[in-house]
């Protein structure tokens, strides 16, 4: 005889429940522990550390600074983000665009806004590292026109895979974007875990009402299913 395996359990993040910094020039809501912002209870997912949503006032930014021995992304939802590091890099990123930098052994790097009538509205994300120690790097995910429909797209991986940024450690993040009434699978596989950011809309997953802001997580083996309830954008992480 055969029986059905328990459907994922999801655990919720509620945005109203985020940390918020707010520093005049930024406003920026902290999935996790960040700076100022101390919750015991959230201190991180596997190796998925920092999730924070910022906004950024015209002309301002975040000066140059260090770090070390941490992967950094950041994902441009409006306005453009201009990007210079230690390693000689100076880009400018659209909405929809990713810079990924390995920080390493060592980098210092500047973010700033450059429109002078425009905010800017990106997620700053922060992976730890299998390995320290590394030589520092820098990439971008940029999409393609086929991506524009995708209703899940692979940004980032630890092999480069579909063209996708390549990551050191075991970690695959996808982007999701559904119109209302659409829906995704994602089959976890064992020993893994799930992190849905929710940016947009509002949803479910495996049957647990989502919202813009929110994040969700399982450890639980088996398909999960976002199904939008409004058009959504989201970011998938698939972590070992």
């Amino acid at each position: 005889m055969t029986t059905n395996a328990p459907a994922p359990q999801i655990r919720v993040r509620k945005s109203a429940e985020r940390g918020r910094g707010r520093h005049g020039w930024l406003d920026s809501h902290h999935t996790f522990s960040f700076a100022d912002y101390f919750d015991r209870e959230h201190m991180g997912f596997r190796s998925l550390r920092v999730i924070n949503q910022d906004r950024v006032t015209p002309g301002a930014g975040f000066p140059t600074h260090p770090h070390r021995d941490m992967e950094i992304f950041s994902y441009v939802l409006e306005g453009e983000l201009q990007h210079k590091d230690s390693l000689g890099n100076g880009r400018v990123l659209a909405p929809g665009e990713i810079q990924l930098m390995s920080a390493g052994r060592g980098v210092t790097h500047s973010e700033f806004n450059p429109k002078r009538d425009a905010g800017l509205h990106f997620l700053q994300i922060w992976i730890e590292p299998a390995i320290e120690g590394l030589a520092p790097s820098y990439t971008e995910w940029k999409p393609k026109p086929e991506h524009a429909d995708a209703r899940k797209v692979l940004l980032i991986s630890p092999d480069g895979r579909d063209s996708s940024a390549t990551i050191h450690p075991d970690a695959f993040v996808h982007r999701v974007r559904l119109a209302a009434g659409e829906s995704v699978e994602h089959a976890l596989a064992p020993g893994r875990g799930a992190w849905l950011q929710l940016i947009r809309g509002k949803a479910t997953w495996n049957g647990t009402a989502l919202a813009a802001g929110d994040g969700a997580s399982t450890e639980d083996t088996g398909t999960l299913v976002l199904a939008a309830s409004e058009p959504l954008e989201a970011l998938l992480f698939d972590l070992g």
